[in-house]
């Protein structure tokens, strides 16, 4: 087809401010977690799809339960208000943080702008 471009699983952005690999980061509307480590201004490949483990709140996640991205903290959340919906859990993850607790949350990102 002459239209296609490609299939958006990683997508190319500028990266908004300098971001490491394994981060999750908005351009817009548009979530995704970098492929690599970039400076800010450079081209980064973010990943849009599939499944990675990304830090979390302080609260408890249930399996399957929809999560959002707060990005001012740059945490997985189960709180919808004022953050971006990017997926579901696929495990359950334990109130806490890296001391005491579960500090990441395993996320299936779903890929779709909202």
């Amino acid at each position: 087809m002459k239209t296609w471009s490609q299939s958006g699983d990683t997508v190319t952005v500028v990266a908004p401010a300098d971001i490491n690999s394994g981060e999750g980061l908005m351009i817009g509307v548009l979530f995704g977690v970098a492929v690599s480590t970039a400076t800010s201004g450079s081209d980064l490949e973010i990943c849009t799809t599939g499944v990675v483990d990304l830090p979390k709140a302080s609260g408890a996640i249930t399996q399957g339960a929809k999560v959002y991205w707060d990005n001012t903290a740059k945490v997985v959340t189960t709180t919808a208000t004022s953050n971006t919906l990017i997926g579901c859990a696929i495990v359950a993850a334990a109130v806490g943080d890296a001391a005491v607790g579960d500090a990441t949350a395993r996320v299936r990102l779903n890929g779709v702008v909202v």
